[in-house]
């Protein structure tokens, strides 16, 4: 008599568990790179993050405007461009090129500011709806980048030195309040993404 063909118990559970193992594996690959095109979606929107916070520093440092503001008292003045460790935030300064295209009554030129929250790593920006404000006349406060680590700004004068404060003390008294650097270099230290900095003219 003829025996009859098939596969034996013995030969189909080994071909199960080997389609098992292939699967496992499998499923482990596509898990992996499930988790990296994760991982890349997360970098890629952090970045589009710091390029956004990069780009609106430099705007605005770009179109510094020697116009000085009244202090909130109203007693004296602050200069167009403002830097020390004294001031009430990291850097201030006077921004040309505010555009209204609803035709407000108010001028072209606004009050910016910036400083580094390290309690909780934040980098922000301040602004004020007028030029000359009061105390009446709070900032509108916008995080701009969190993850920041570290601020730095230096600024370059007409002789070619560089300043960590503005203005600097050998300024003439009678330009303080409008004297602006040739260039200032803005830099951040990021997580996960190390030191940046960006080197902006200022039309000086």
């Amino acid at each position: 008599m003829r025996r009859a063909s098939g596969f034996t118990l013995v030969e189909l559970l080994v071909a199960m568990t080997i389609v098992a193992i292939v699967g496992v594996i499998a499923l482990d690959g596509l898990n992996r790179v499930i988790d990296q095109q994760s991982v890349a979606r997360e970098r890629a929107e952090r970045w589009r993050e710091v390029q956004l916070a990069m780009r609106m520093v430099v705007q605005d440092l770009a179109q510094i405007h020697p116009r000085p503001t009244r202090e909130e008292l109203g007693a004296s003045f602050q200069p167009s461009l403002l830097a020390s460790p004294n001031a009430r935030f990291a850097l201030e300064l006077s921004r040309g090129g505010w555009t209204n295209p609803a035709g407000f009554a108010r001028g072209s030129v606004l009050r910016v500011a910036y400083d580094w929250e390290d309690a909780d790593d934040l980098l922000v920006r301040f602004h004020w709806p007028v030029m000359d404000r009061t105390f009446a006349t709070p900032p509108i406060r916008t995080e701009l980048l969190g993850g920041v680590t570290e601020v730095e700004t230096r600024f370059l004068d007409s002789a070619g030195q560089w300043h960590l404060d503005w203005p600097p003390l050998s300024t003439n008294p009678s330009q303080a309040f409008v004297a602006r650097p040739r260039a200032i270099e803005f830099a951040v230290e990021v997580e996960g993404f190390g030191r940046l900095s960006r080197l902006v003219e200022t039309g000086h």
